[in-house]
């Protein structure tokens, strides 16, 4: 009986010890929402189509919605800008009118008037979506059609399309996703993992954009650069996190010394002042995923 026990015992233990933290970059191109025309539950689909000028935050979205009762899918053209959604139906125009209006928006001024310039194609339909409410976890905003105005919202907290996603599976069966709860920029690799009195934590290295706007300030810099510390409990729910610049277009560091130690388990940096920080020294320990700031 005490074999059959062990036998049994083994497999649930090394399941439950031997769980890996893993980290995997996503980009997405397209999303599916679910939300409702006025009190009428709707599915839509939108893929990113291009930028418009040269910012992340302003592009074209094509796809289409359709009422969940009847299925049929009603194609759609628009923008996305800066969290607001401006999406048009032409009929049977659709395409020919869909390559107008991206033809006539080329810079940030256009997009802004995109509902002046949509209106001189005749859409039967339009939809934008403009106000978040956070306590819903929701957006909504309005159906316009046959001169009829009507409310309509999408049940999320965020309609970005294009997003660069880094999930990570955690122990449990958690999953968490950096887009969610530190920025949008992605860019983060995972170095290592290691528990304490206190809880579990991730030690991350990141390097991306300092601005999803190319033509914006520090737009087309070498980035941002640095370390992160996600922060849990012994079970592995997530607390937060503190983030550690080894080199920044925002915050002008630069030169930035790097030493490693011969087993490469310890990197020192030296970070320089700068117009906006006050020179300090990183000592990041790979092994106890850990980062210690000094003067």
């Amino acid at each position: 009986m005490k074999k059959l026990f062990i036998t049994l015992f083994l497999p649930l233990f090394v399941l439950c010890f031997c769980q890996k933290v893993e980290l995997k970059a996503v980009t997405d191109s397209s999303q599916v929402f679910k939300g409702e025309i006025a009190g009428v539950p709707v599915t839509m689909q939108l893929h990113f189509a291009g930028i418009a000028d040269c910012s992340l935050y302003q592009y074209f979205v094509d796809g289409w919605y359709h009422y969940d009762k009847y299925q049929k899918k009603i194609p759609l053209i628009g923008i996305y800008d800066y969290g607001k959604l401006s999406l048009y139906y032409f009929g049977n125009k659709q395409k020919q009118n869909s390559k107008m209006l991206k033809d006539q928006i080329t810079s940030p001024q256009k997009v802004e008037k995109i509902a002046e310039i949509a209106e001189t194609l005749n859409p039967k339909e339009s939809i934008t979506f403009t106000t978040d409410n956070p306590k819903e976890n929701s957006i909504t905003g309005n159906f316009y059609a046959d001169k009829k105005t009507q409310p309509a919202k999408l049940f999320t907290g965020n309609d970005m399309i294009y997003r660069f996603n880094n999930y990570l599976t955690l122990p449990n069966n958690k999953k968490i996703n950096t887009f969610d709860f530190i920025n949008k920029h992605g860019g983060n690799q995972l170095i290592s993992y290691a528990s304490g009195d206190n809880g579990n934590r991730i030690l991350l290295y990141f390097e991306h954009s300092s601005n999803l706007n190319a033509c914006g300030r520090c737009g087309a810099s070498e980035g941002e650069k640095g370390y992160r510390i996600l922060y849990f409990t012994k079970d592995w729910n997530y607390k937060n996190y503190e983030e550690f610049l080894t080199e920044s277009c925002l915050e002008n560091i630069y030169d930035t010394i790097e030493t490693k130690s011969q087993d490469r388990k310890i990197l020192k940096y030296k970070i320089k002042k700068s117009s906006s920080t006050a020179a300090y020294s990183l000592t990041v320990d790979i092994k106890n995923a850990s980062v210690v700031k000094a003067k």
